[in-house]
């Protein structure tokens, strides 16, 4: 938890999910997370946070009618743009499309931040679907969340984008501390063999630049799963569509490892 809200309630963990590269799965996973902590009696709320290339709207197939950009630009209140999503999590959709936020203004940063510290005393998990890579606009939407989350696939290209980005990570925001889900496994133990990997190079190479360490959490694999690309071109959420899926338990199990932490 991160401390006390206005009210006096706990305020909430707020989890960035980010990745080195995009098509690796970060929005599936982030928008299955959510659901699968909300079966668990969870509050939780997952929020687009990839400006201007928001897709959590397709993703669970809800029509962005009020959303963040209608919030930032003070169009609409934020009460307005929470809408319900399955599984009983709460969504905050994002516009698309919009070059303005290639760089964020400090009135942006500003109003990001208010909105932030408005939702944290109201649920228990806010899960932030930032962008992937490392421009400036993800890394400032991930230094808004007191975790991350980075999820990576077994592929070469993904493990070597996944450790630029835990450099960049530790070096300018001092994360000594990163969850990481490997999707679309083939085998068993192939995602702990990847974070493994990760983590004997950054100790090998970055951790003795760095003062401290920074360390892997391993929370789960999510198995490559037929499912899964049935689920994504009906615009469906795994969880609630096909909660027998093996991918399914899965982010059902990752759910349950990271609310222990």
């Amino acid at each position: 938890m991160s401390g006390a809200g206005v009210s006096g309630r706990p305020r909430g963990r707020t989890l960035a999910v980010t990745s080195g590269k995009g098509g690796v799965g970060k929005t599936f996973v982030a928008a299955n997370l959510g659901a699968a902590l909300a079966r668990q009696g969870h509050k939780v709320l997952v929020l687009d946070a990839d400006l201007g290339l928001a897709n959590l709207d397709v993703v669970l197939n809800l029509p962005p009618h009020v959303t963040l950009d209608d919030v930032l630009h003070n169009r609409r209140a934020l009460d307005d743009a929470i809408m319900p999503g399955p599984c009983g999590m709460s969504v905050l959709l994002a516009g698309s499309g919009m070059v303005e936020y290639s760089r964020l203004t400090p009135q942006v940063r500003n109003e990001l931040q208010r909105i932030l510290d408005e939702l944290l005393p109201r649920y228990d998990h806010v899960i932030l679907d930032t962008g992937a890579g490392i421009s400036d606009v993800v890394l400032y939407t991930v230094s808004l969340a007191s975790e991350v989350l980075l999820v990576a696939t077994p592929e070469p290209t993904s493990m070597a984008d996944a450790y630029a980005t835990l450099k960049v990570l530790g070096k300018l925001q001092q994360r000594r501390h990163v969850h990481v889900v490997v999707n679309q496994t083939r085998r068993p133990g192939d995602g702990r063999l990847v974070c493994s990997q990760l983590q004997m190079v950054i100790d090998r190479f970055f951790n003795p630049t760095l003062d401290g360490s920074l360390r892997l959490d391993f929370l789960g694999e999510v198995p490559s799963d037929p499912a899964v690309r049935e689920v994504i071109l009906r615009r469906e959420l795994l969880l609630e569509s096909q909660p027998g899926s093996s991918a399914a338990i899965a982010m059902l199990d990752v759910a349950r490892r990271l609310a222990r932490e």
